[in-house]
Formats: structure tokens, sequence, C-alpha cells
């Protein structure tokens, strides 16, 4: 019976349950859940004590992307063959609408750059790095065809920073069409004061980059943002959370009645800002964790993992934007602010989030399928197509070994990046088995469909029902 596997005996997570039983799938999509038989001819798969998962929907990608002078590591090819052996069947990477260029550029660029070449499935946000009225006049066209969410920065100033006036203005038209915007949340004017100080003062090692982004400048832009969304209520989310600070704002917005979204990354819960060394440190290994918003302490990662469990940070991307340590990061080796700002994750999202999450009793079980894909799937447009365990939707699956343990090494993923941040971190669970649209692309760890077969995803508009 071609096309046809039973996954058997193990356990389905969904949203708020567990229970031990098997998968069939038939085709491309989920046929049967439950104590099932096998049937003739069909292919059995043993998954005995392992858990059945919704494919992973990272929402956080920077694949190709021309950045700094240079161009991130990691194309669609590599980005996403190292997605799939993490467990993630979908991704949502920023399509970017440069300066003086319309949004149908930017997606038509995205677009030759990723059509063809993605081993998973995958979709775009519209990142903005300016506000007009051309691009007013071109968001509903764009949403029309199935994309749905888009991006400002408030950091950035001189390259993509955009003002109150324009978050308000483009805010207003998303509202009128139902569609979300995301927001990089720091104060980009106050950012610029501070690098051209510490430069000013010779501080040029990596270790000062932190000290131009501190918590306020980002706990800062969420109060502001928030005042600027109050005369709308429109939807909006803010993306990469990364203090405690932050999350307190976003807390006290919801008290006023105003509806966030968040998202956060695996960085924010796991590295800490002890990496940057101490001022005196002449270490250039240190930008290798050059990112913005910079890591911080490890006070805010118990209050983003506490806020992760608890529902008031809703899903988890790894803004991954990868650029080689040798050749690249080395380009600000005599100045911090000419480091490529970014760090490769997309494959190990869903193995750190268990091991550290799961594995640690800081999340459930139901819970993690939650944010890292059902929520997703939901707010973003996808959803019961993705995002579910249930029957009629797409065979996204993934097999997880709870009890497997293992190192982690940059030798052994598949990502087109000389390094990991995660170097030498223990793991407990790994992802065993993944199909997708009922491919079984990876299988014991192993790829063994290497195929550039993911699909082109138009998306719908926001679901606001997720916590």
């Amino acid at each position: 019976m071609e096309g046809t596997y039973l996954l058997k005996d193990g356990f389905i997570v969904l949203p708020e349950e567990t229970s031990r039983g098997s998968i069939r799938i038939k085709g491309q999509t989920i046929e049967a859940m439950g104590d099932l038989d096998p049937l003739p001819g069909e292919k059995v798969i043993d998954c005995h004590d392992c858990y059945f998962l919704p494919g992973g929907i990272e929402t956080h990608t920077h694949l190709q992307l021309e950045s700094m002078g240079t161009v991130t590591a990691d194309d669609f090819a590599t980005g996403t063959r190292a997605a799939l052996a993490g467990g993630t069947t979908t991704v949502i990477d920023f399509a970017t609408q440069f300066h003086g260029e319309s949004m149908a550029r930017g997606l038509e660029r995205w677009h030759e750059q990723a059509d063809g070449n993605c081993a998973i499935d995958y979709g775009f946000h519209m990142a903005l790095t300016e506000w007009n009225d051309k691009l007013r006049a071109e968001m509903e066209e764009v949403v029309a065809g199935g994309v749905s969410s888009f991006k400002m920065y408030m950091a950035y100033k001189d390259n993509m920073m955009v003002q109150e006036d324009q978050i308000y203005q483009a805010l207003e038209e998303s509202k009128r069409l139902g569609a979300t915007i995301g927001f990089h949340c720091e104060n980009g004017l106050l950012i610029d004061v501070l690098v051209r100080r510490e430069r000013a003062l010779g501080h040029l090692s990596p270790y000062y980059h932190q000290l131009t982004r501190p918590d306020e400048l980002e706990e800062e832009a969420i109060v502001r943002l928030g005042a600027v969304n109050s005369l709308l209520h429109a939807n909006h989310h803010i993306v990469h959370l990364s203090t405690a600070k932050g999350l307190s704002a976003i807390q006290r917005t919801r008290e006023r009645g105003i509806r966030v979204i968040v998202e956060t990354c695996p960085q924010y819960l796991l590295l800490d800002a002890s990496l940057y060394g101490r001022p005196t440190s002449q270490d250039f290994e240190a930008a290798k964790y050059i990112m913005s918003p910079p890591l911080r302490s490890r006070r805010d990662q118990e209050a983003i993992w506490q806020g992760l469990a608890s529902g008031d940070i809703q899903f988890i991307g790894t803004d991954h934007c990868s650029f080689n340590y040798k050749g690249q990061k080395e380009m600000g080796r005599d100045d911090f602010s000419k480091i490529p700002n970014g760090a490769p994750g997309i494959e190990l999202r869903m193995a750190l989030l268990y091991s550290y999450g799961v594995a640690r009793g800081r999340m459930d079980i139901n819970r993690y399928s939650v944010v890292t894909s059902t929520n997703a799937a939901k707010y973003f447009g996808l959803y019961p197509q993705k995002g579910i365990l249930q029957v009629g939707s797409d065979a996204d699956i993934v097999v997880l070994n709870p009890q497997a343990e293992w190192t982690v090494t940059q030798a052994d993923l598949q990502e087109n990046c000389d390094y990991t941040p995660y170097e030498g971190f223990p793991m407990k669970g790994k992802i065993r088995d993944v199909f997708l649209r009922g491919r079984h692309k990876l299988a014991s760890g192993k790829i063994v469909i290497d195929e550039a077969d993911g699909r082109y995803l138009e998306r719908g508009l926001p679901d606001l029902d997720i916590r």
C-alpha cells in the first residue's frame, strides 16, 4: 500500500492532552489516530515510547539575507535542510522590502531565492524598511496574495528604523485588512548615541555591544508601541523578546486592554551576557554572540522561561541569521559595530526547548507542542493544515525519542555555519523521524529524502485565540 504508513505505539501529543496510540498516514495527510492495527501492505514504523508531535513551525529566520556588507551563511537550501534535521517542517522567512522598492519586488526576489530550493514548506513575512503612501496602497494586494504578517524595526537608525507616525499609519492599514505587524522593539535613536559614545572612548571590543543596547531600551520601545496601538487596537506582536523588563511592560500593556502576542528565541533562554567576557577582554570569540537584542542576564532568562510556560509568551522562533566566524564576524575585529549581527539556531530549536524545557520540568510536553508549532500555525494563518495532529491535517509529524542523550557539536549539524553558539550543550531527547506531508524525510536521525520538495504556503489571517 504505497504512501501509507502506520506510526505504531507512541504518545500522541495534542495541545491539552497526551495519549498512547498510533497514527496512520495516507498520502499527504493524517488518515486516522488511536488504537490502530496494521493494514495489509502498509509500512509499520515502531515508535514505542516516543512522542508524536506536530511538525515544528519556525517563525523567525533570515535566510540568504544581504546585511552589513555580506550575505548570511545559510541560503534556503542549507537553512531548510538544517531545519528538517531539527524537526521543523515549516519556516516563515522575512522577505525584505529595501529602501525605495515595492513590497512586490521584495517578495519577487525572495521567491527567486527560495522557490525550488527548500527542503520543507515555507512562507514569507514582509519586512518593511520604511513607510509611505505607495507601500500603504500595496499592502492590501500583498495580504490577498497570502502574506498576512509584516515586520517593522524600531531600531537601526538611518537603515530600517520607523518612527511613531509611520507605525500608527502602518497599523491603521493592517488593522483594516486584518493582518498583523511584528515589531523589533529597541530604541534606535538611543542605541545610535550609545554606539557613538563607546567608539569615541576607544571601546571597540565585542564586550561593548551589550552596553549599547541595555534592557531599558527594549522596555521603552514596547511601552511606546503600546501607547501608539492604544489608539487603534490593531493586531501586532513583539519579536525576539529578551528581557524581564520587556515582559513586564507587555503585561502592563495587556492590563490596559491591549492585546499583545509575543515571540522569544532559544538564545534568550539559554545563553547569557557572561559570554561577552569582561571590559578588558580582547578575546574576539565573543563576536559569535553579537546579535540584536544582545544576550541578557540569567534573571532575564528565568523570566522568559516562566512567560513561555505560563502563556505570556506564545511561540518561539530562532532569529536564525547565520554568519561565519571566519571571514564574516571578523569584519568587525577592530570595531564591534561592524560585526554582522546574528547567530545560527534553526536546527536546534526543537531539541533545545525539549532538553531544557520539558526534560527539566519547565513546561509539559503539551505546552511544548503549542509554543513550537500550534500557536504559530494559528497566528500566522496555517491552522489546521499545519500545527496539529488531527485527521485531515498535513502529515507533518515529528517522532521524538525522549530517552536519547547526546552532545551538541557543530561538526554534526547541517547548518552552513562554522560554529554553533550551543557547542558542548548536553541534550536529553532527540528528533528521530520527520514526515513532511507524508514523506518520510528523516529516519533514525538521518536525512533519507534529500530533495527540495518544499511548497510555498499562502497564509490566512491571524487567529488570536492563542496563549
